[in-house]
C-alpha cells in the first residue's frame, strides 16, 4: 500500500520541525526524537523572531497566547500561530506558523504543521498533522491501545510494527476531520482525506478518499 510514507503525506517545506523527519520512512518513527529536537532546534532560534518564556519554551513574537493557556516544555510556537483560552500544552510540541491550538485543547508529544487547526475541545497525543489539517469540536486522538500491546499500523494488504506502545494519528496535509470523531491508535490517514462526523476510525484511509465508516470508505470525485 502506498501513501503512509513521509513524503506521501506531507509537504515538508510547510513545517519548522523538516529536519525532525530526515532519515525516516514513516512518520511514526520521529515521534521518540520530538523532545531532543525540539531543545536543540530551540537554542538555535533567531532572537529577534522567538523569545525564551521558560525552560525549553520559545514562542514567536508574532504569535498570540492566552493568559489562561498553560504550556510545558520543550515546546516551539511558531509565527502567527494561535493559542487560546484554556489549552494546555503538555509538553513535546511543535505548533506551526498560523496554527490554531483552542479552547480546552490538550497537545502532548505532536508535530502541528503550518496552519493546521485544533480549535475545540481536541486531544492530539503521539501525533503528527499536516499542512492546513482540521479536526472538528471534540475529534480526538486515542493514542493507547486497551490492552497496552504496541501499535500496528495495518491496512489494505500491510500490517507494520511500530515498536511504539504510544501512537495516536498521523494525518497528510488537508486531512479535514469531522466533530466527535475517534482516531483509534495507529490511523493514518493520506492527503486531501475527509472523516464523516462521529466516526471511529482505524487503520490506513488512502488519499483522496471519505471514511463514512469502516465498511464504506469511497474516492473523492474529481473536481474540474
Amino acid at each position: 500500500m502506498t501513501g503512509i510514507t513521509i513524503e506521501e503525506l506531507f509537504d515538508l517545506s510547510e513545517t519548522i520541525a523538516s529536519g525532525l523527519f530526515e532519515g525516516a520512512t514513516y512518520p511514526w518513527e520521529v515521534l521518540p526524537k520530538i523532545h531532543d529536537f525540539i531543545i536543540a532546534l530551540g537554542e538555535r532560534l533567531p532572537k529577534d523572531i522567538f523569545e525564551e518564556k521558560g525552560e525549553n519554551i520559545w514562542i514567536a513574537k508574532s504569535a498570540k497566547v492566552a493568559p489562561t493557556a498553560c504550556l510545558n516544555g520543550p515546546l516551539i510556537v511558531d509565527e502567527e500561530a494561535e493559542i487560546r483560552h484554556c489549552a494546555f500544552v503538555r509538553g513535546n510540541a511543535i505548533v506551526g506558523k498560523g496554527a490554531v491550538v483552542g479552547n480546552s485543547t490538550e497537545l502532548k508529544n505532536v508535530v502541528l504543521f503550518n496552519k493546521v487547526q485544533v480549535p475545540h475541545y481536541n486531544y492530539v497525543g503521539d501525533s503528527i498533522l499536516g499542512f492546513k489539517s482540521h479536526m472538528g469540536a471534540g475529534s480526538i486522538t486515542s493514542n493507547v491501545k486497551s490492552d497496552k500491546t504496541l501499535v500496528t499500523v495495518k491496512g489494505d494488504g500491510i500490517s507494520i510494527e511500530t515498536g511504539l506502545k504510544k501512537m495516536g494519528a498521523m494525518l497528510g496535509d488537508h486531512v479535514e476531520i469531522g466533530c466527535n470523531s475517534v482516531l483509534n491508535p495507529g490511523t493514518v490517514i493520506g492527503r486531501n482525506s475527509n472523516v464523516y462526523p462521529t466516526s471511529c476510525a482505524r487503520g490506513v484511509i488512502p488519499a483522496g478518499h471519505i471514511f463514512k465508516d469502516k465498511e464504506h470508505i469511497v474516492k473523492k470525485e474529481q473536481q474540474d
